[in-house]
């Protein structure tokens, strides 16, 4: 049975020249540069955010999915990092892209199950992860000027 699309947002505005204030839900989200790329250094900048949503999604679908398969999690840790030339967000080059060249999820995992059991907990966490979905596959994405 197909469930009914769920809508998530922020919204927010520029209160700096590298720092945004933004509201998800009832939750306060700031965001900042480090001083090496002009900001305060006074939170985590967006690329830093994009890294803790994909965590933070890839932990939920763990906790779903080992639900479904009767798995007892005894140890979760997910940690990633990916590179980024800042040349072309500096508008320094077009050389290379402005995103990461690649991310590194590393996944430290202890379980109640055998091995084969937790490569299908990571198989279908993975497939079944929107923020691995949409850091892998091309998202349309609509800009609407006012």
């Amino acid at each position: 049975m197909a469930s009914k699309d769920l809508n998530f947002k922020v919204n927010g505005k520029n209160i700096g020249l590298t720092k945004y204030q933004g509201y998800a839900r009832n939750f306060e989200l700031i965001v900042d540069e480090p001083e090496m790329l002009g900001g305060e250094d006074s939170a985590a900048n967006p690329v830093e955010y994009l890294l803790a949503g994909y965590a933070g999604c890839l932990n939920v679908v763990f906790g779903i999915v080992a639900k479904e398969l009767s798995i007892k999690i005894k140890h979760l840790e997910i940690n990633i990092d990916g590179d980024i030339n800042p040349a072309k967000f500096l508008g320094i080059s077009n050389e290379e892209r402005a995103g990461f060249k690649s991310l590194n999820v590393e996944i430290t995992l202890e379980t109640d199950s055998d091995k084969e059991k937790e490569t299908l907990l990571i198989d279908t966490v993975k497939s079944r992860c929107p923020i691995n979905d949409n850091l892998s596959n091309p998202t349309p994405i609509n800009y609407i000027y006012n």
